[in-house]
């Protein structure tokens, strides 16, 4: 066979591999990026600025301590109190493994004082699910709103659930965590919380 002859099969062959090596780099490229960083950092355009107004209904029949739990009020996040506000859902996994760090956060001594206050999201959900999550895992939030149809998520950038979010005493935001809370993660949010709390308004 000649020289000439080879030149096809070397193409048939170049073509056979060349989508095995785009895909292999995509793979690489996927890798690096879901290992090299912390995607509860992403940044987000809101921080340093006023948190969007929140009027949101109470989750209905949810009842704490014997009261009905409000829902979130505009003037809720600018009470001259650090809020930590925990956008959740009934349905979604990861925020039941995260879920016993806010009931630990929400009995911390800043809370009792009334320094910080854990307020809950409920992110498209069906009252009577959210109701059943919060009654067997417990209810770390002062106030509950519902966001059925997820618009007032949509106006805080939210990505998906769970997300939380830190509000400084004046409303503005300090800080977002994308994922579920880790117990590390969940300390660190409550230490800057406290912080925030100590700082003059």
């Amino acid at each position: 066979m000649s020289a000439a002859d080879s030149v096809p099969a070397q193409k048939r062959n170049w073509l056979f591999l060349a989508p095995l090596v785009f895909f292999g780099l995509l793979a690489t490229l996927f890798l690096f990026r879901l290992f090299a960083g912390d995607a509860s950092r992403v940044p987000s355009a809101l921080i340093g600025k006023p948190a969007p107004e929140l009027a949101l209904p109470s989750l209905e029949g949810l009842v704490r301590g014997g009261a009905a739990v409000p829902g979130i009020a505009p003037a809720d996040l600018r009470a001259g109190r650090v809020t930590i506000l925990n956008i959740f859902a009934s349905w979604c996994a990861p925020c039941r493994v995260e879920h016993p760090f806010l009931v630990e956060m929400s009995g911390s001594e800043a809370v009792r004082a009334g320094r910080v206050q854990v307020l809950g999201l409920n992110y498209k959900d069906e009252p009577e699910n959210a109701r059943r999550f919060l009654g067997a895992l417990g209810n770390p939030y002062a106030a509950v709103g519902t966001d059925r149809n997820g618009r007032s998520a949509i106006e805080w950038g939210v990505y998906g659930v769970p997300e939380t979010f830190l509000v400084g005493k004046d409303g503005t935001i300090l800080k977002k965590h994308i994922g579920q809370l880790t117990e590390e993660s969940a300390r660190a949010l409550l230490a800057e919380a406290v912080a925030a709390a100590a700082r003059a308004p």
